[in-house]
């Protein structure tokens, strides 16, 4: 899955010269929490978020009057607060690099390039979307949970012997802790009884640590 797949295209922009309160209010109405900053000729040039246009907002504890704060709030523009050099995607990287980027620079959200011009955003939240989705969340079915050795085959194995009770893995989801020795696996598994699950695991010396039914209607 690329990024192209999960991103919001046409993302809503704002020009730098935008003053911060206007940016703030545009934000609140459009129930978004960070606007990508263009010039005239649509050019990305920075990025600002809800965060940042709050923290540059006088606080309710000034001795300004009201009439002072609003002054300054319509000289302050966004060009003056928004990050100027900003951390992009390509719309065709997989979208596992995006949610990388995300964590390792900690911001919640990416302008999605493609061939230099602005197409799209991805946030966080399309993040969890797809996590959720992967692993079968709202769907039908048992949860079974088990850890095997790393070896070659031994997935195949498995996902043969439940297919042979008639089971259909609908979701699953491979993790690795620190011992890359042994893997830690997650499905969704539909057409099979939960006790049938267990019991062929143990035949196949996958050792159980979570089987749970959805609480969804069974599948």
């Amino acid at each position: 899955m690329l990024v192209k797949h999960r991103m919001t295209p046409k993302p809503l922009t704002i020009a730098p010269t935008t003053p911060v309160s206007e940016a703030l209010s545009f934000m609140r109405q459009n129930r978004i929490r960070r606007l990508p900053i263009v010039n005239k000729k649509g050019k990305l040039v920075g990025i600002v978020s809800e965060k940042d246009l709050l923290y540059a907002s006088p606080s309710p504890a000034t001795s300004l009057s009201v009439y002072e704060v609003g002054y300054l709030l319509t000289k302050l523009k966004v060009e003056d607060i928004m990050a100027k050099e900003v951390i992009t995607v390509d719309a065709d990287a997989p979208l596992e690099e995006a949610a990388r980027i995300m964590a390792d620079n900690k911001v919640e959200g990416l302008p999605v390039m493609s061939k230099g011009e602005l197409v799209g955003i991805i946030t966080e939240t399309d993040i969890f979307k797809t996590f959720i989705e992967m692993l079968g969340s709202r769907e039908k079915g048992t949860r079974l949970t088990f850890e095997v050795p790393n070896e070659a085959g031994g997935l195949s194995r498995i996902t043969g012997a439940i297919a042979a009770e008639g089971g259909d893995i609908i979701a699953l989801g491979i993790f690795y802790g620190d011992d890359r020795t042994r893997a830690t696996v997650t499905m969704k598994i539909c057409g099979v009884a939960k006790d049938t699950l267990v019991k062929v695991m143990e035949g196949l010396n996958a050792e159980v640590t979570d089987v749970r039914e959805s609480t969804a209607a069974a599948c």
